[in-house]
C-alpha cells in the first residue's frame, strides 16, 4: 500500500471513532432521559392510584368522561 492510502485509510477510521464517540453520546442521553421519564410515569401512576384509592366511591379516571364530551 502508499503511503497517501495508508494516510486515507487512517483518517477514516479517526473521522468514524469520533462519529461513534458522538453518537454513543446521544445514546447515553438519550437513556438518561427515558430512565428519567419512567420514574416520572411511575410517580403519576402512583400518584393516581392513591388518589382513587381515597375516594373509592368514584369513578376510576380510566372510566371518566372528558368534560368537553
Amino acid at each position: 500500500m502508499t503511503d497517501t492510502r495508508i494516510t486515507r485509510l487512517e483518517e477514516s477510521l479517526a473521522h468514524q471513532a469520533l462519529t461513534i464517540e458522538e453518537l454513543n453520546e446521544v445514546v447515553t442521553r438519550q437513556q438518561a432521559e427515558i430512565d428519567r421519564l419512567t420514574r416520572q410515569i411511575a410517580m403519576l401512576i402512583q400518584r393516581a392510584a392513591e388518589q382513587e384509592a381515597e375516594n373509592p366511591s368514584s369513578v376510576p379516571l380510566a372510566d371518566q368522561v372528558p368534560p368537553h364530551w
